[in-house]
């Protein structure tokens, strides 16, 4: 599985960006999916996943109520709408299959990584 991601840009605190990762290869309606960050000098870390039906969706705490993770597996493509941009969501965004077995919080559980999108967040 080969991984694309896209979206990501400069925002001022309060707005949203949409982004957006493409999947080649394997079966993408196999799998499920996790977006995760990784901000200057930080560990990556969990933001969101979704089920390979998207019947399921799960959260990392920070974000609940602001970003939304989607998919759509006709296109192969996986979202994450972000709303109410915070400075401290600035970040390179990735996606990931969750391939491995562990949680879908656990990063050890992902594989396929895309190259990453940077959403830089300003006060």
């Amino acid at each position: 599985v080969q991984l694309q991601a896209c979206g990501g840009g400069l925002v001022q605190a309060g707005g949203s960006l949409r982004l957006s990762c493409a999947a080649s290869g394997r079966i993408f309606s196999s799998y499920d999916m996790g977006w995760f960050r990784q901000a200057p000098g930080s560990e990556r870390e969990f933001v969101a996943a979704i089920n390979y039906r998207g019947s399921r969706t799960y959260y990392e705490d920070s974000v609940k109520g602001r970003f939304t993770i989607s998919r759509d597996n006709a296109k192969s493509t996986v979202y994450l709408q972000m709303n109410s941009l915070k400075p401290e969501d600035t970040a390179v965004y990735y996606c990931a299959v969750r391939y491995y077995s562990g949680t879908y919080y656990q990063r050890s559980a992902y594989a396929y990584w895309g190259q990453g999108t940077q959403v830089t967040v300003s006060s």
